[in-house]
């Protein structure tokens, strides 16, 4: 379909002003607007129209059951389809922030048979992006009782994708040949088509980390995920190709140890793992054979030779994650908590842009200097101190006595908390319930959770948080070899070194750039046009003291 031009309607002029006040997050001024509509004898269409604009301003109120209620009642036989197409895109955008992506995926492809041509492309992708969320369990079920045959067409991909790239390949003839004019077909989605044939594969790999300095705990961490993976992947005949290990501690630069890696032989190199080792690198005048790098510098990254892919573990994607999940939860306004400094800077700054782009505000935001100064700062943030200062000031005027309990202030729904750690959460998560806040939902970093049960994580009981896929038993049998061997002191960096081998197996696909998606331990992953993969961890909470999947 080339094109899909809304239907005439006697109420036009109403209709626009509101649009253009919802697109500038003015929803009072589009509920006025659209107010006298509601006395009005209106079409199928206009009360289609009606609906769903609606159900636009009870989004942006965090009227979330509402909003699905409404675009219920527009979505009736015989609407118009280009209003049918703004209705389900707002629906999956809803069913999105509720984390209800295999309805969302479902819907989409719906969407694909009346899409305009120039929305195909990013309709098909945000299909994709959604079965890619999807539990592969989840994707089985809903694969065998599938009736519809495109809709069982994108589920037997998504289950194909979720295999080693040896099995990726062999299996997508059949799945083309099965399939052979699907939505999904052309090009295949997240890549995949660059995982076809046999794809060549370098002789030797060289993993360049840290194994005898400072970061020595960290970097054979990292080495462990790395070799778990790599020799399931020998017994399954999945990795035909040599591993060097190179010390990065026995060179005097980063420069020198990658050059040693290719005067060995590596036609790729996985690592190094420091910031200033992968700015270093990325300084480099030669740099002959591709890096997947384990960390990533700032800034940005200078041309090379040839491709130098930044993989970290950047706390700030897990801050932009956190107001998505609020926001999805019905929040609107929050109070912010975070450490002073430059890490709290960063995580605030990435907050902050995804909750107000989202239509979030922040009712305070207060940054704190230590423990001290703890109990002060939330007062601060939850008005507390002002509603003492207001029974001071009444006790004063009446020169006796005055029973009094102070009042938080009601223009919060929500509470973010940027600890750095699990003890800084532990200390300022009772705190909150101390002052009056017990009963707003609270969200942080994963930073928030060491990464193994404990006792003493009953205080984060309730706490909302996004967690690694691997802390949440994506991988159970690496996970065991791993603690078999008693080489599970650094979970997240062991994920790190799963996924590093992921990657680097799969590192054709990443010619999909901003298209790529693959399901790993540490997240969704994807590429960013500066060459950086992102993650997309999973939302989760703490209960009885153990992090779950929510």
């Amino acid at each position: 379909m080339k094109e899909l031009n809304m239907p005439p309607s006697a109420f036009d002029a109403e209709f626009r002003v509101a649009e253009a006040a919802l697109a500038r997050r003015e929803w009072m001024v589009a509920e006025t607007t659209l107010a006298p509509l509601s006395e009005e004898p209106l079409g199928t269409n206009d009360k289609a129209l009606w609906d769903y604009l609606e159900a636009r301003i009870a989004h942006m109120r965090g009227e979330e059951d509402r909003a699905l209620s409404l675009l219920n009642q527009a979505a009736s036989p015989g609407v118009h389809p280009a209003i049918t197409y703004r209705v389900y895109n707002f629906r999956r955008h809803l069913l999105d922030l509720q984390r209800d992506h295999l309805t969302s995926a479902q819907l989409g492809t719906q969407l694909i048979a009346i899409a305009p041509s120039a929305d195909q492309p990013a309709l098909k992708r945000s299909v994709w992006h959604d079965l890619m969320r999807v539990k592969a369990t989840d994707i089985e079920q809903a694969a065998a009782a599938s009736i519809e045959t495109e809709w069982r067409g994108w589920l037997a991909l998504a289950a194909i994708a979720n295999q080693d790239p040896t099995h990726i390949a062999s299996e997508l003839p059949q799945w083309q040949s099965t399939y052979p004019a699907h939505p999904a077909g052309s090009p295949l989605p997240g890549g995949l088509q660059y995982l076809q044939g046999t794809p060549a594969a370098p002789s030797q790999v060289a993993l360049m980390l840290p194994l005898s300095g400072r970061l020595a705990p960290a970097g054979k961490a990292v080495r462990d995920g790395y070799l778990a993976s790599y020799f399931t992947a020998r017994k399954g005949n999945a990795a035909p190709y040599e591993v060097r290990i190179i010390d990065s501690d026995r060179y005097a630069t980063i420069s020198e140890a990658y050059q040693a890696a290719v005067t060995g032989g590596a036609g790729m190199v996985v690592g190094p793992l420091s910031k200033n080792a992968v700015a270093e690198l990325a300084l480099s005048p030669s740099r002959p054979v591709p890096v997947l790098a384990l960390n990533q510098m700032d800034g940005a990254l200078p041309p090379g030779d040839s491709a130098l892919i930044q993989f970290a573990l950047a706390p700030e994607d897990e801050a932009a994650q956190i107001a998505e999940v609020a926001f999805g939860d019905g929040a609107r306004r929050a109070l912010l908590l975070r450490p002073a400094g430059a890490w709290g800077d960063k995580m605030e700054q990435a907050l902050r842009e995804r909750w107000q782009t989202l239509g979030g505000s922040f009712s305070s935001a207060i940054a704190y200097t230590g423990q001290d100064d703890y109990s002060v700062s939330i007062k601060n943030g939850l008005g507390i101190a002002s509603s003492e200062a207001r029974r001071r000031q009444i006790r004063d005027m009446l020169a006796e006595p005055v029973e009094f309990t102070p009042r938080r202030r009601e223009d919060v729904d929500a509470i973010f908390l940027l600890a750095r750690n699990a003890a800084e959460a532990r200390s300022l998560k009772p705190l909150l319930a101390f002052h009056y806040a017990g009963a707003l939902p609270v969200y942080a970093t994963s930073s928030v959770y060491h990464g193994s049960p404990d006792e003493r994580d009953r205080d984060l009981n309730g706490l909302n948080l996004v967690e690694l896929p691997w802390l949440l038993g994506s991988s159970p049998a690496l996970q065991a070899e791993l603690a078999d061997g008693g080489n599970n002191a650094y979970p997240r960096l062991n994920a790190l070194g799963v996924d590093a081998y992921l990657l680097q197996s799969r590192f054709l696909q990443l010619q999909a750039g901003p298209d790529l998606l693959i399901r790993g331990n540490t997240g969704l992953l994807s590429l960013n046009p500066q060459l950086q993969i992102e993650r997309e961890l999973v939302p989760a909470e703490f209960d009885r003291g153990r992090v779950t999947p929510r």
